[in-house]
């Protein structure tokens, strides 16, 4: 799907008040498409639909939000009920809720675990099993899953996280392959750190050895990210990976996945070894 053919069409994003998501559905409305968004907080909604409204270059495309708790079936099911209803069958669905919680594993309780499968897995899995029906009869659409690099690579204080962006990729693959015969397309975004609220909301329970870690992998803006993801989609890629560094990090854990985690451990060894002497 190229740029021009976003006109008119309508694209889901859940998660979309903030961060990548909002960043995404700014893009999309600026390339003259219906956009829906999804998220928890009303406020947050309200203030993202005026962004994307800002955004819009005609007066016949059509902006709206609705709260939802992805991780609540039954919520999804009536609200995408709804949205199908109101809204009209989605082109594009982009699954961008999600959270973390980085932290020593043993200072991880198992809320906080369950919450994250929640969200980032189940979540996901959700509205798609909710939309996937209409989309079949459309016998077209994209579906994009948010994951993460850390859904490649198991990093030092995420085991919960890791755990769930793995999973969304596992289950982004076999999708694809089912979805194929009915010319639906299935990508995964791979984003490194992004400057989003989360990011800042992580930083607070992230160990020093996790900090050092992502520092090698930089930090890109939510806008730099949605860029990404559009020209991977016009591309029909599946794994998309926004940034020079990310993509080297990829090629290096598929083809070199010892040097990696030296690497890593390095990396860890140098926050204990200052630990010490100070």
């Amino acid at each position: 799907m190229k740029e021009k053919d976003f006109g008119g069409k309508n694209i889901y994003i859940v998660g979309g008040s903030s961060g990548i998501g909002l960043a995404s559905a700014r893009v999309f409305a600026k390339h003259g498409a219906n956009v829906i968004i999804f998220a928890r907080g009303e406020k947050r909604l309200e203030s993202a639909l005026e962004e994307i409204e800002r955004s819009g270059i005609s007066k016949v495309q059509r902006f709206l939000y609705m709260t939802v708790d992805v991780s609540e079936m039954e919520d999804v099911s009536v609200k995408m009920t709804t949205a199908v209803r109101e809204f009209g069958v989605p082109h594009v669905l982009i699954n961008s809720a999600g959270m973390a919680y980085p932290n020593y594993f043993e200072e991880i309780p198992r809320e906080k675990f369950d919450e994250m499968l929640g969200i980032n897995l189940y979540g996901t899995r959700n509205t798609i099993s909710c939309l996937l029906p209409h989309m079949k009869r459309g016998k077209s659409g994209h579906i994009v899953n948010i994951s993460s690099m850390a859904g490649f690579i198991g990093v030092f204080g995420y085991t919960a996280y890791s755990a769930s962006k793995f999973a969304v990729i596992g289950f982004s693959e076999s999708l694809r392959s089912e979805l194929k015969p009915h010319n639906i397309k299935v990508s995964v975004l791979c984003p490194p750190d992004t400057d989003t609220p989360q990011l800042h909301e992580e930083n607070r329970t992230k160990p020093p050895e996790t900090k050092a870690i992502a520092g090698n992998a930089g930090i890109m803006s939510a806008d730099d990210v949605a860029g990404a993801l559009i020209k991977g989609m016009e591309k029909g890629k599946f794994m998309i990976i926004p940034g020079l560094e990310g993509k080297l990090i990829y090629l290096a854990k598929r083809l070199f996945p010892s040097l990696v985690n030296y690497v890593m451990d390095r990396e860890v060894a140098k926050v204990a070894g200052s630990a010490k002497k100070a």
